[in-house]
């Protein structure tokens, strides 16, 4: 059912930045009197779903959900129509159309991708603002686990920023930072004293093997919130409000503390030690398959104080400028990671299995916008490459058109068109491969 939920909100996700995409293609191509035989949501070879023409378009959904387009008539496409391209150039066509309106209609996806991002992000500060929590706010330090402890961090560390005087601006940024900065050393208060650790260059390729897990997470009390009906706690006698302080025979003072020791104790029953007000109770616990106890723990805002920015909708307007800058940026870096011989981060590219997996198993409508903005940014970048069969390859022999003064023939064009297929097919596959992998062989 979680898979299900994944996949409905993937769909969903798609589905909006398709037909949105494609849209940024068609108005324009409208504007400048061009034909536009077709519009799609997602691909259609052999059979449609649904389709009907209205006036010279036809409308319609197709079977396959990777993408969609629109076929525009006169241009060299995915649809490799080389009968049309043979026939005398018509004026409604897009191959007569000066280039400077060719460029227009491709780059209008692209242009639609950075708006919608932009408009998401504008509502969402706008209808929740922002919590967030500083990282002077983290009063218990963090929570060190296996890459954080590598690099000579420790439970308990407090971190004051990077690179001896640059701050993060928040504690959920601090991974992200460290991977996408280059950070050199990052500063940390240990029982009052002011400590700057190195940064191995290798900590980036770990960090982007293990999508960022296994470092650092904010340290809180392992305290029950809510146990949960016939889960293995509740067998074990615990009751809401206990705190955790020991599971077989090592000491728990943090909640990713009792986290990281259950990864070892699936399966297995072992002592547990809870303290209820001032009494310790010692009994036993049979951990879960999953290396779950069955309870929840407390909100943060429990124990910390979460800083909270609301907007108008005014104000709202230049920060969600602001935010689709900040992501479109961080995304970029991350890109150039794929391509860092050190990090080899094309390791980790993915294909829509990956992408599914970043959705919440529960419906959740503030992170599908987030995810969603994001995945128009994403789309944004990688259709703006200049690889041939993308809009950036099309509008790349465009600019050289402006530039030179020439036309590129058609034959060079569709004869690119081939090669830009057959890389991103390649790239298709080795992004399935990847994952599959990472799912099924791991």
């Amino acid at each position: 059912m979680d898979v299900l939920i994944q996949i409905a909100q993937l769909i969903l996700s798609l589905s909006i930045l398709v037909v949105l995409h494609e849209l940024g293609h068609f108005i324009p191509a409208k504007l400048f009197k061009t034909r536009v035989e077709k519009f799609y949501l997602f691909f259609d070879p052999w059979f449609s779903v649904v389709k009907k023409k209205i006036g010279e378009t036809e409308y319609g959904v197709g079977w396959l959900p990777l993408g969609g387009y629109v076929k525009i008539a006169g241009m060299i496409d995915e649809s490799m129509d080389k009968e049309q391209m043979k026939q005398e150039p018509q004026p409604w066509e897009f191959r007569s159309k000066p280039a400077w309106q060719r460029l227009i209609i491709m780059l209008g996806g692209v242009t639609v991708n950075i708006i919608l991002a932009f408009a998401i992000y504008a509502m969402l500060l706008f209808v929740n603002g922002e919590q967030y929590l500083p990282v002077e706010g983290a009063k218990y330090g963090i929570v060190a686990d296996s890459l954080a402890q590598q690099i000579g961090l420790k439970t308990g560390d407090k971190i004051v920023g990077y690179d001896h005087d640059k701050k993060f601006e928040t504690f959920n940024s601090i991974k992200g930072t460290l991977l996408l900065e280059n950070a050199l050393s990052i500063r940390v208060d240990r029982n009052g004293e002011i400590l700057d650790i190195p940064i191995p260059r290798s900590l980036t390729k770990s960090l982007v093997e293990k999508k960022g897990e296994g470092f650092i997470s904010i340290a809180f009390p392992a305290e029950i919130g809510a146990v949960q009906a016939g889960s293995p706690i509740q067998t074990a006698g615990a009751k809401d409000g206990d705190f955790i302080i020991g599971i077989n025979g090592e000491p728990i003072r943090y909640f990713d503390e009792l986290r990281i020791a259950l990864r070892g104790l699936k399966e297995k029953t072992v002592p547990l030690v809870l303290l209820r007000g001032t009494d310790t109770v010692a009994t036993t616990v049979a951990v879960s398959k999953a290396g779950t106890l069955g309870f929840a723990a407390k909100p943060l805002d429990s124990y910390f104080q979460l800083e909270t920015k609301k907007y108008t909708f005014f104000q709202a307007i230049p920060e969600g400028v602001k935010k689709t800058g900040a992501t479109l940026s961080n995304y970029i870096k991350q890109f150039r990671l794929i391509f860092d011989s050190e990090v080899e981060g094309y390791k980790q590219v993915g294909s829509f299995i990956t992408i599914t997996q970043l959705f919440p198993k529960m419906w959740d409508w503030t992170a599908f916008w987030n995810l969603t903005a994001f995945l128009s940014i994403m789309l944004a970048v990688l259709n703006i490459l200049p690889i041939p069969g993308l809009d950036g390859g099309h509008a790349l022999f465009t600019i050289v058109e402006i530039v030179t003064g020439k036309k590129p023939s058609e034959k060079f064009l569709e004869y690119a068109q081939m090669v830009g297929m057959v890389l991103l097919l390649t790239l298709m596959v080795f992004a399935l491969g990847n994952d599959i992998i990472r799912n099924f062989f791991k």
